[in-house]
């Protein structure tokens, strides 16, 4: 053990080439693969060894590993808490991790908590025991609405087509209220804000919708972890798993929601098997939270009988075919085509999926 002696720390940029080859290398050794989505690392060296590092990902600690003589020690505590300072000089201080089940006990000694555990496979935990239900608090006391069909619905919208505004209204005219949200990294050809503003716009003429920002317990698939789970089914098992449990959990009852629209899939295998996930973390009985049925509704198609779709506009706008683009979205959505265009943003995938 080298609990007397003092390891030295240092941050690493994820840039730097020869270091995080020898972070991967170090990685591996600790059964961890390495996650694309880092931009730094804290390291920690005793005698110039490499001993332990942890990724910092946004709002995202990952890739945390420990040299096994340390192990035991007050270096893991050391090791996040210099992750946590460096995550708030970025800015970040709600953060996130994804663990093994088997390292919930310490990553609790470390200061996070568990969300949510899925069978044997994983772990999401945050770095304050409140947050969740302060969010929650604050989403039930500004939007909770009384009835008895309360729908939900969330969406990327990158763009917000056609299709998405039909989705919604016809999941609003099955329902007392619907609830809207929109997922907030900025991981997609448009921003947030203006992803945003698209879909509020697009159903400004529905009195019984609230369009809502997404949050940070709306997992996004382009910053969800995967360093450790490897099997690149298993991650997105495990992610749709993750993301539908902390909504049926959190922030369904906060808001009374019952039921759960999304449009059919003909075209990503992968959303059709997250729509297909929904079906099993929403609906199935279970200890958790009420049951949330899932309404797969058929997409919009246009003239020739396609079904519309947000890849199709972006693919039409680098082609530089505004016209055919325009005609899959509303008005209201055209605008922010135009300037995108005038800016020359470049409309390709940064997503894995359209949510």
């Amino acid at each position: 053990m080298y609990t007397a002696r003092t390891p030295e720390f240092e941050v690493i940029h994820a840039g730097n080439g020869q270091a995080r080859e020898e972070i991967a290398s170090f990685l591996e050794k600790n059964g961890l693969g390495i996650d694309d989505d880092i931009a730094q690392f804290i390291i920690a060296r005793y005698q110039r060894k490499l001993i332990a590092c942890a990724g910092i990902a946004g709002n995202t600690l990952k890739c945390i590993a420990i040299d096994s003589g340390w192990r035991g020690t007050s270096l893991s505590l050391t090791l996040i808490h210099e992750a946590e300072l460096q995550a708030a000089q970025n800015g970040e201080h709600q953060l996130f991790l994804l663990t093994s089940p088997a390292n919930v006990k310490s990553f609790r000694g470390c200061g996070f908590y568990p969300l949510v555990t899925v069978e044997n496979c994983a772990a999401l935990m945050e770095n304050t025991p409140v947050g969740i239900h302060r969010y929650c608090s604050q989403l039930r006391s500004r939007y909770l609405v009384e009835g008895n069909t309360i729908g939900s619905i969330v969406m990327n919208a990158n763009p917000f087509t056609l299709g998405h505004q039909y989705l919604i209204e016809h999941a609003a005219s099955k329902c007392d209220w619907l609830h809207v949200f929109v997922v907030q990294e900025d991981l997609s050809a448009f921003s947030f804000k203006e992803r945003f503003a698209m879909v509020r716009d697009g159903s400004r003429h529905l009195p019984n919708v609230t369009v809502h920002p997404g949050s940070a317990y709306i997992i996004s698939r382009g910053t969800f972890p995967g360093y450790f789970l490897k099997d690149k089914k298993v991650i997105d098992k495990v992610y749709a798993a993750i993301d539908l449990t902390m909504f049926r959990n959190y922030i369904a009852p906060a808001l009374n929601i019952t039921h759960r629209f999304v449009g059919t899939e003909p075209f990503c295998q992968l959303t059709a098997e997250y729509n297909r996930a929904m079906h099993r973390w929403l609906e199935e009985e279970s200890g958790m939270a009420p049951c949330i049925r899932v309404h797969e509704i058929n997409r919009k198609t246009d003239g020739n009988n396609v079904p519309v779709s947000a890849s199709a506009v972006r693919r039409l706008l680098n082609e530089n075919n505004f016209s055919a683009a325009s005609g899959m979205v509303p008005a209201t959505t055209r605008i922010y085509l135009k300037n995108g265009m005038q800016h020359q943003t470049y409309f390709s995938d940064r997503l894995p999926a359209e949510v």
